[in-house]
């Protein structure tokens, strides 16, 4: 028997089906890319934005098109935002994530899920509807399966969660979760997701601050700069706390990368609102920005919001912020030629994969093994991406 997986969106998705392929791969199916080979497809679908939704979507009719008979299984956020029924032939049941489930190996960084759901009650999310309130994995359980991908081989493990501040375990947040993840071995990576300002974020900058094997990268979703504006979305931070983790992590991590996200054209975005989002993308040290238009959703308390900005005022807005946050990214690339980064290897051919700054780094005419550990002398720049040579 042959599955087929198609998954989109965040790494929390990723994670999931990374873990799902592992445990049919355990149970003596087999992969495959091919739709018209596979004897079930396995979609994972996203809806944070109303486009994502849609491009899932599409895949599904799609495949529903062309082959009638095959066995469909919708999961993820999308399964249980569609309306109509999607029809499961004789799947297999999933373990539901049990500690004892097989680690996946067919990717070069390693995807640990240690947490699921969201408690916050943001105007312009969907997600918190799909996955639910909080939860976490026990604590002895995801350090259990952080040692199997060690025994595996992986150099690096990606943290991921859907809200990874309100992770918490017999009264361990992930401050003492980093902590726990690093102490494992000094030649595994750790890397951590997005983090909203808050304690738990501090007191997580302050617990990498003291790892070598901790990612020097952290992402904020700031959204925002605007007071106004984050308290119309609910956002459980000021713009002060957003600056003030900056500054915390250039101080504790220097040269870390830092990350934000930025949406424009929520309802009621004014001139002000928004100058002073790009003021904030000016003035601190991001390094790696994804500005996205805002997206109504429906079922969401913004979409039924007045003060509607025009989609082209959006479009426009997100164009001026992207332009800004490319010339950044690029800056922070230069400042490492003639520096020695190290990167975990995903492409063998070019020996290049990401820095622990989140930089895409090659050295052409190299060969180093995937999910290797490689030292890299920087000796140049292409736009955002390091070249450099294998120390």
């Amino acid at each position: 028997m042959k599955v087929c997986f198609e998954t989109f969106g965040c790494r929390l998705n990723r994670a999931e089906a990374l873990d799902q392929e592992a445990e049919y791969l355990a149970a003596g199916w087999k992969l495959t890319d091919s739709h018209s080979d596979a004897d079930l497809i396995i979609v994972r679908g996203c809806s944070v934005t109303r486009r994502a939704q849609r491009d899932c979507e599409r895949l599904v009719a799609h495949i529903r098109n062309k082959y009638p008979n095959k066995r469909i299984l919708v999961e993820g956020c999308l399964a249980t935002s569609r309306t109509e029924k999607i029809a499961v032939r004789n799947a297999p049941v999933k373990s539901g994530g049990r500690a004892s489930a097989p680690v996946p190996t067919r990717t070069a960084r390693a995807y640990l899920k240690v947490q699921d759901g969201c408690s916050g009650k943001c105007t312009f999310c969907i997600v918190a509807k799909f996955r639910g309130k909080s939860s976490s994995i026990d604590f002895d359980a995801v350090l259990d399966k952080a040692k199997r991908f060690i025994d595996a081989g992986y150099h690096e493990i990606v943290v991921t969660g859907c809200n990874l501040s309100l992770y918490a375990s017999g009264g361990k947040r992930l401050p003492e979760l980093m902590d726990a993840l690093a102490d494992l071995s000094p030649d595994c990576r750790i890397r951590l997701g997005s983090l909203e300002p808050s304690e738990v974020a501090a007191d997580t900058v302050s617990a990498m601050a003291g790892r070598p094997n901790a990612c020097r990268f952290l992402h904020i979703p700031v959204q925002s700069a605007s007071n106004r504006i984050l308290v119309a979305m609910k956002r459980p931070y000021t713009a002060k706390d957003a600056d003030d983790l900056v500054r915390l992590i250039s101080r504790l991590i220097p040269d870390a990368g830092i990350g934000c996200d930025l949406m424009t054209g929520f309802p009621s975005e004014g001139d002000l609102d928004f100058t002073a989002t790009r003021g904030m993308l000016e003035r601190d040290p991001f390094s790696r920005v994804h500005v996205f238009p805002y997206s109504e959703r429906p079922g969401t308390a913004a979409a039924s919001m007045l003060g509607v900005v025009p989609s082209d005022v959006r479009k426009a807005r997100a164009r001026e912020l992207s332009k800004i946050a490319d010339e950044k990214r690029a800056a922070f690339a230069k400042r490492f030629i003639g520096k020695t980064v190290e990167i975990v290897v995903e492409e063998e051919d070019a020996c290049a994969g990401w820095t622990s700054e989140y930089l895409w780094c090659s050295c052409p005419h190299a060969k180093l093994p995937r999910k290797s550990l490689a030292k890299v002398q920087v000796t140049g720049t292409d736009g955002h991406k390091l070249k450099g040579t294998p120390v």
